[in-house]
C-alpha cells in the first residue's frame, strides 16, 4: 500500500481538481485540491519518480477539463495538453528544490509564487500561451465569492485557493508530530483566509447598485447557429448564409434598437472579404446596406474573415509566414480574424484579433516544422495578423465598445486595457461551434463572468452555436441562450459613465508583485547557499 500511495495520490488530487473546475459547481474542491501532490511530494524520495507523478497529477487535470480541444483538433490538443501539463511542472520541481534547502514553508512561498508567475507569464504574448486552466478561472460558477477580482482580477483568485491549500496542507502535516510537540493554529487561519475574502465580496456586493435599463440603448444579439464546419466546406453558402443572418436579425430588432452583434465570422467566403469592399459598400454585399438601411438608428458589429493590401508590413506582424507579396508590386496581403462595426455608409471601423490561439492560428518561430500537423479551417497556422493596440470603438448612440474575438476574452488584463480607454461595453463575438456540445463552450462563457467583475461593466456575448447572452457589471447571467439553438435577444443596456475600476486602471499589479518577489526569493535562495 506505501508503494501505491504516491501513485494514489497523484490520481485523486488531479480528479478534484478536475471535478472542482467550471463548468462543475464543486467549486470548494479547489481549496484542498493541492493537498494530495504535496503530501505525495514527502512520500517520494526519488526526483524523477517525483516529476512523473507529479506530470501524472497536472495530465489528469488537463485531460478532464480540457479534452474538448480533440473536436477542433486532434493534433493541437494532443499537443496543447501534453505541453502545458509539462510547463505546470517547472513551479513544482522550483517548490521541491527550495523545500530540501530551506524548509516547507519557505519552499511553500516558492511554489505559490512560482506558480502565480508562471501564470502570469503564460498570459503573455508567445506561440504556446494557453491560461484557460488560470486557478483564478475555477471561481467563475461563484460569482458572489470574488467581487473583489474588480481589484485583483483572477490572480487574486489563484493566490487564495492557494494560501488556503497551504495552510490546511501544514495542518495537516502537523499530525506526524509527536504528541508533546508544539503546534501551529494554521486550522484558525485557514478559517480566517477563507472567511474573509467572502466577507469582503459580500459586503462590495451590498454596495453596488446595477443601473435599470434603458430603452433608448436597446442591443440585440444573434445566435444564427450555422454548423462552422459546413460552413467553411463550401464555396457557394455565403450568399445563403448572409440572407439567413439579415432574417434573423429582422426577427428581433425594433425601432429602438442601437446597436446589432453578430459572432466571430459571420461574414466569411473562402478567400476573405476585403476591407475595402466593406468601405466602399461593395454591391455584392447589397442585401446587407439594404438591410442596414432600413435600420438608421442602428449600426452592426460583425466577426469577419477578412483581408487589406498594404504597402508595407505592418508593424504587428508576427512570424514572417504572416506575409504574402502582392506579385509585380511592393504591396503585400494581410489576413485578419476581424470584426467591423458597420451602417449603410458601410464599414466605420475595423478590429483585428489580437490573442491568435496557438496551433491553429499561431506558432512560436521554433515550431513551424509542425505547421503541416495542424489543420485550420479557412486558414493555416500562421495566417493571421494580430492587432496590437487596444482600439475602443466608438458608436453614435454613447456605447464605446471593447472587443473581443474568440478566446480574447480569457486574458483579463489584455481586456482591461480598451476600459482604461474608458470603454463602457464588452463585446465578445466567438465561435465555440468547432468544440460541439462539450464543457468548452459553457467554460467560454462563465469566464465572461469573470471579465464583468474586473472591469464592472456589462458584457454582451455573441456565440454563433450559442452561448451568447448578456453579463451584468456584478457577474449574473441575463438570458443566456442554450446550445444548438437559433437565437435573436435583446435587453436595453444603460450607458456607464463610472470611472473605470482598480483592476483596470492598474492591470494585474498583483502578479507583477509576486514575479518580482519570486525573483527576490531566488536570489536569496542562491546567495544564501553560496555563503553556507
Amino acid at each position: 500500500m506505501n508503494r501505491l500511495l504516491p501513485l494514489l495520490l497523484a490520481l485523486i488530487g488531479g480528479t478534484l481538481l478536475s471535478i472542482g473546475w467550471p463548468p462543475l459547481t464543486y467549486t470548494p474542491l479547489l481549496f484542498v485540491a493541492w493537498i494530495p501532490l504535496l503530501w505525495m511530494e514527502e512520500k517520494v524520495k526519488g526526483k524523477w519518480l517525483f516529476l512523473g507523478l507529479t506530470y501524472l497529477h497536472l495530465l489528469i487535470w488537463n485531460i478532464l477539463t480540457t479534452w474538448w480541444i480533440w473536436h477542433a483538433s486532434g493534433p493541437g490538443a494532443i499537443a496543447a495538453i501534453v505541453t502545458n501539463s509539462l510547463l505546470m511542472c517547472l513551479p513544482w520541481m522550483g517548490y521541491r528544490y527550495l523545500k530540501n534547502r530551506k524548509g516547507i514553508r519557505f519552499g511553500l512561498l516558492g511554489l505559490i509564487a512560482g506558480w502565480m508567475s508562471f501564470e502570469y507569464l503564460h498570459l503573455q504574448d508567445w506561440g504556446l500561451s494557453w491560461p484557460w486552466l488560470t486557478l483564478g478561472n475555477g471561481l467563475a460558477t461563484q460569482p458572489n465569492w470574488i467581487q473583489w477580482y474588480e481589484y485583483t482580477g483572477t490572480s487574486g483568485g489563484s493566490l487564495w485557493i492557494w494560501i488556503v491549500n497551504a495552510l490546511l496542507f501544514l495542518q495537516f502535516r502537523q499530525r506526524s508530530l509527536p504528541a508533546d510537540a508544539p503546534r501551529k493554529p494554521y486550522r484558525w487561519i485557514a478559517l480566517a483566509a477563507i472567511g474573509i475574502p467572502l466577507g469582503v465580496s459580500y459586503w462590495i456586493k451590498s454596495t453596488i447598485t446595477i443601473e435599470q435599463n434603458d430603452a433608448s440603448h436597446e442591443v440585440v444579439l444573434l445566435q444564427p447557429n450555422i454548423d462552422p464546419y459546413e460552413k467553411v466546406s463550401s464555396y457557394t453558402s455565403f450568399p445563403e448564409q448572409l440572407t439567413q443572418l439579415i432574417k434573423s436579425s429582422e426577427a428581433g430588432i425594433t425601432d429602438s434598437t442601437t446597436l446589432l452583434i453578430w459572432p466571430e465570422t459571420a461574414l466569411y467566403q473562402l478567400g476573405g472579404i476585403g476591407e475595402k469592399e466593406l468601405k466602399e459598400r461593395s454591391p455584392r454585399f447589397d442585401s446587407l446596406w439594404k438591410f442596414l438601411a432600413r435600420h438608421p438608428k442602428m449600426k452592426l458589429f460583425t466577426g469577419v474573415e477578412s483581408y487589406a493590401v498594404v504597402k508595407e508590413k505592418s508593424i504587428n506582424s508576427i512570424p514572417a509566414p504572416d506575409w504574402l507579396q502582392i506579385p509585380g508590386t511592393p504591396s503585400f496581403l494581410e489576413a485578419y480574424n476581424g470584426a467591423a462595426l458597420l451602417d449603410s455608409s458601410g464599414a466605420r471601423s475595423f478590429y483585428h484579433k489580437s490573442k491568435l490561439v496557438p496551433g491553429v492560428e499561431t506558432l512560436p518561430g521554433f515550431l513551424h516544422i509542425l505547421d503541416a500537423w495542424f489543420e485550420k479551417f479557412g486558414g493555416t497556422s500562421g495566417g493571421y495578423t494580430p492587432q496590437q493596440d487596444r482600439t475602443v470603438l466608438e458608436s453614435d448612440d454613447g456605447f464605446r465598445l471593447a472587443p473581443a474575438i474568440c478566446y480574447e476574452s480569457i486574458y483579463g488584463e489584455h481586456i482591461s486595457r480598451y476600459f482604461k480607454k474608458e470603454a463602457n461595453l464588452m463585446v465578445i463575438i466567438t465561435n465555440d461551434g468547432w468544440w460541439q456540445n462539450t464543457s468548452g463552450h459553457k467554460q467560454h462563457w462563465l469566464y465572461a463572468r469573470l471579465r464583468a467583475i474586473e472591469n464592472r461593466r456589462w458584457v454582451a456575448r455573441s456565440a454563433n452555436t450559442g452561448i451568447s447572452g448578456f453579463i451584468d457589471p456584478m457577474g449574473n447571467e441575463v438570458s443566456p441562450q442554450p446550445y444548438d439553438t437559433e437565437a435573436c435577444i435583446r435587453f436595453a443596456i444603460p450607458i456607464q459613465l463610472n470611472a473605470p475600476t482598480f483592476y483596470a486602471q492598474t492591470g494585474d499589479i498583483l502578479s507583477k508583485l509576486i514575479c518580482a518577489f519570486l525573483l527576490g526569493l531566488w536570489i536569496w535562495a542562491f546567495v544564501t547557499r553560496r555563503r553556507s
